[in-house]
């Protein structure tokens, strides 16, 4: 499989991959999504040896902004229809390579990103088309843990796995 060892950014879609891709709207037309506990502890894992990520979506979402802000995600991205062309000038703004950058996505509208950074990945129930082109298909289905999946494999690809855990949660004696 690819390089996992120079990834420095990790790209998130939302929809279908943090999310299990429903949209909840109640009585007063609010917005609502269910996010997966565990991608949060996933993500903070990864930023404690100084992965960076970016939620990068299609839709625009008062509860994506909540939710990045509850995790530290410094570079929230809402309303990109062609995502290929707004990753390619953040990359080039912040000097990163495309071997840096991994991207998480399940659907048609994440393939031209996906063909631009080093390492892609999706969801078990990402369309058949993001499953036969990824590097990995994880183990879980959108919304059930994708990120954190991506980030542990990552994270003990590159043995980095006990220190980001001892970063955040040292064992005292």
């Amino acid at each position: 499989m690819r390089n996992l060892e120079s990834i420095r950014l990790i790209v998130l879609d939302v929809d279908g991959t943090m999310t299990d891709g429903g949209i909840y709207i109640d009585n007063n037309g609010i917005e609502q999504k269910k996010f997966n506990i565990k991608d949060g502890a996933g993500i903070i894992l990864a930023q404690s040896i100084g992965i960076e990520f970016m939620i990068l979506t299609g839709r625009k979402s008062v509860c994506v902004e909540q939710r990045a802000k509850e995790l530290n995600i410094k570079y929230v991205c809402q309303g990109i229809h062609y995502k290929v062309d707004y990753l390619k000038d953040f990359a080039r703004n912040k000097a990163l390579l495309a071997e840096n950058i991994a991207y998480i996505g399940d659907d048609l509208n994440d393939l031209p990103a996906m063909h631009f950074v080093g390492v892609s990945a999706c969801p078990l129930d990402a369309v058949d088309e993001v499953k036969t082109f990824c590097d990995y298909v994880l183990p879980v289905n959108g919304g059930e843990g994708v990120v954190r999946a991506f980030v542990n494999l990552l994270l003990k690809s590159i043995n980095r796995f006990e220190e980001a855990q001892t970063n955040l949660f040292p064992i005292r004696d």
